[in-house]
């Protein structure tokens, strides 16, 4: 015996007018549609650009590493803080301390780097940079004043390609009594030409006192004695 509900439905059902049961699609179809439906570039005009989601997710590790680490240090955020702190100002003293890295091969590079010129010639110049105020120049000028003169003295052997190191070495095999200012004096020249330190007056007026009593020195003509 049917219901009444059941009966008013079916009846329903069969009138001219009743409206079309929804049509179901099947599932697979169905997420194929709305995947072509949202890959038009429409719904795309303001999504991020590459490189905005590759900084989003580059800040997005930095973050993450950040609280790991400061999760890992002793005091937290603030002791992490307080370490990078440290870092730095031991970076930044040895820099001070030591200069810029030198270049290996810039460092072996010869002393002269043009024609023969005099020692007095170097020394004009040097005194003409300093007047300037162009440190550097000064500085290297000077320098090879002090290896030329030497030169012209014979304390050392002309010889084309000498570095600053070499000519201290040489040197103070005949003037042992300065031997650890010719060193000073060839590290100053290869820090202010390959190691990007910039000469100032107190480094040009160590280099021409030295200069000037190298000139004053009787060399030990024997060597040094065993």
């Amino acid at each position: 015996m049917m219901s009444t509900g059941g009966l008013i439905t079916r009846t329903a059902a069969l009138l001219p007018g009743a409206e079309t049961p929804p049509v179901t699609t099947p599932r697979t179809p169905a997420q194929e549609a709305a995947e072509r439906e949202l890959s038009k570039p429409m719904y795309h005009e303001n999504d991020p650009s590459l490189v905005d989601r590759a900084l989003r997710a580059f800040f997005d590790w930095l973050d993450d590493l950040f609280g790991a680490a400061s999760g890992a240090t002793p005091g937290g955020a603030a002791g992490l803080v307080a370490i990078l702190l440290l870092v730095v100002m031991a970076v930044a003293a040895l820099w001070w301390r030591l200069g810029a890295p030198r270049r290996a091969a810039a460092s072996a590079s010869a002393l002269f780097d043009d024609g023969v010129r005099s020692a007095a010639d170097h020394r004009t110049a040097a005194e003409a940079h300093a007047a300037a105020g162009r440190w550097t120049e000064a500085v290297q000028e000077r320098m090879r004043a002090v290896v030329r003169s030497l030169e012209e003295r014979t304390l050392l052997d002309p010889r084309p390609g000498r570095t600053a190191d070499e000519a201290a070495a040489e040197a103070a095999v005949s003037l042992p009594g300065h031997a650890a200012d010719l060193r000073a004096a060839a590290r100053t020249f290869d820090d202010v030409t390959y190691g990007g330190r910039t000469g100032d007056p107190d480094t040009y007026a160590r280099l021409r006192t030295l200069d000037l009593t190298l000139d004053r020195t009787k060399p030990l003509l024997t060597g040094p004695t065993a």
